[in-house]
C-alpha cells in the first residue's frame, strides 16, 4: 500500500534492529508518550483513554509529544495506543477505573464460543491504522514510528482475569485445569495479533514491538509450553503476510518482562530480530546468552535501565546509564553494534521531564562509538 511518506532522515533504530554496527546507540523509551508529560494530562483532562486511543488525530499528536519535546534525543515515536484493543476486537468489552476492567471475563473454556471466530482487523481497529498513517505524514520522516500489540499470554490473563491481578490465579489456573483450550485460545489470540501488526505495516509502521507484560508469572516450563508457541506463530505469520502482501519485511521486537530464564528459547525459538530486556539481567550476560542461541544471525538487544534509577538525580542516572552502556558494548571504547538503549520498563507518571532528558542525552554521550565521539 503506498502511501508517499517523506523519507526517513534518522533510520539508526532500524540499523540497530537489523543487528548492524551503530555510531552509537538508538534510544526510546517505553511509555515514553502518556502520564509524564504534562501536554498529555491536559488531553486526559478533556477525554478518557480509550477516547485518545479511538481518536486517531488524538492518537496521533498524542505519539508525536516525546518527539517535539525531546527533539534531538529520540530515535523512535511509538503510536500511542493499548494493548487491550485486542481482547476489544473480539468483542469484549474493557472499562477503565481507573485501571483496566473487564465486566464479563472469560471464566470456563464455554465461554470462548463467545468470541467470534474470524476478527476482521482492519475494520474494528481502523482507528489505530490511520492514526498510524497521519503519524507518518506528521513526522515528516524525522523518526521511524514503531506499532505494537500485546502477547498473547498477556492478553489472555487480563481476559480471564478481568483485571491486573499480583497472583494471576485465574488465568494460570486455566494452563492447568484446561491445557488445551488454553492452546487454543492462545493461537486464536496470537493470528489476531499477527494480523493487527500486519494492519500497523501497512497503514505505515516501520518497525513493531510485542509487549509481554506478564510472562514473569509463568515458570519456564509453562512458558515454553504455553506463551513461546503463540509468539512463534505472531512472528512466523507476520512475515508470511508481509511476503504475500509484497510488503517490506519490517524488524520484529519481543519484550518478555521478568523472563530471563527463558532467554534461550526466545533468541532460539520464538522467530523475533531483537530481544527486549527488564534491568534484572547485565547487559552483556544477556548478549553472550542470545549469541549462544542464534549462532547463525545477530540478534539485537533492547533495555535496559531500571525507570526507577530516573529518581535518583542526575549523578546516579549518569552512573547507571553508563554502565548500561558500557555492558552493552562490551567497553566503553567498543562500537555499538546491535543495541537499542531503553528503559527497562515504561517511563513511569511522577518521572520528572529533566531527569529523562538527561538520561537520553547520558545515552548519545556514553554510547557513542570511539570514531563517531
Amino acid at each position: 500500500m503506498a502511501h508517499d511518506f517523506p523519507p526517513l532522515k534518522n533510520d539508526l533504530l532500524l540499523r540497530a534492529a537489523r543487528g548492524e554496527e551503530t555510531e552509537r546507540a538508538p534510544v526510546w523509551c517505553m511509555r515514553q508518550a502518556g502520564r509524564s508529560l504534562p501536554e498529555f494530562m491536559k488531553l486526559k483532562e478533556k477525554y478518557t483513554f480509550f477516547e485518545m486511543c479511538q481518536t486517531p488525530p488524538l492518537a496521533s499528536e498524542i505519539t508525536l509529544q516525546p518527539v517535539h519535546r525531546y527533539a534531538g534525543l529520540l530515535d523512535a515515536a511509538i503510536i500511542f495506543s493499548d494493548i487491550l484493543v485486542i481482547p476489544q476486537a473480539f468483542g469484549m468489552v474493557v472499562e477503565m477505573k481507573p485501571g483496566p476492567h473487564f465486566p464479563e471475563p472469560l471464566n470456563t473454556p464455554e465461554d470462548i464460543k463467545k468470541l467470534p471466530e474470524v476478527v476482521d482487523v482492519e475494520k474494528e481497529l481502523s482507528y489505530v491504522y490511520e492514526a498510524i498513517t497521519l503519524t507518518r505524514h506528521a513526522l515528516q520522516g524525522e523518526v521511524p514510528l514503531i506499532g505494537f500489540v500485546g502477547a498473547p499470554w498477556t492478553l489472555m490473563a487480563y481476559m480471564i482475569e478481568g483485571e491486573t491481578s499480583k497472583s494471576y490465579q485465574k488465568s494460570k489456573a486455566w494452563l492447568f485445569k484446561y491445557p488445551e483450550a488454553s492452546k487454543v485460545l492462545l493461537l486464536r489470540i496470537a493470528d489476531v495479533c499477527a494480523d493487527h501488526l500486519v494492519s500497523q505495516v501497512k497503514a505505515g509502521a516501520q518497525i513493531v514491538q510485542v509487549f509481554d507484560s506478564w510472562a514473569s508469572h509463568l515458570s519456564p516450563y509453562d512458558f515454553n509450553t504455553f506463551a513461546l508457541p503463540s509468539l512463534a506463530r505472531v512472528s512466523s505469520r507476520v512475515r508470511s503476510r508481509l511476503a504475500e502482501l509484497g510488503l517490506e519485511q519490517v524488524p520484529l521486537i519481543l519484550f518478555e518482562k521478568g523472563a530471563d530464564t527463558t532467554l534461550t528459547e526466545q533468541a532460539r525459538d520464538a522467530g523475533y530480530d531483537v530481544i527486549g530486556l527488564d534491568w534484572t539481567i547485565e547487559g552483556s550476560v544477556a548478549r553472550d546468552i542470545v549469541n549462544a542461541a542464534s549462532p547463525s544471525k545477530t540478534l539485537a538487544l533492547q533495555g535496559n535501565l531500571d525507570p526507577t534509577v530516573l529518581y535518583g538525580g542526575k549523578d546516579a542516572i549518569e552512573q547507571y546509564t553508563k554502565r548500561m552502556c558500557e555492558s552493552f558494548k562490551g567497553g566503553l571504547d567498543k562500537p555499538c553494534k546491535a543495541w537499542i538503549a531503553n528503559l527497562g520498563h515504561g517511563v513511569t507518571p511522577a518521572t520528572q521531564l529533566d531527569d529523562l532528558r538527561w538520561f537520553l542525552q547520558c545515552v548519545h554521550k556514553y554510547s557513542a562509538s570511539p570514531k563517531s565521539a
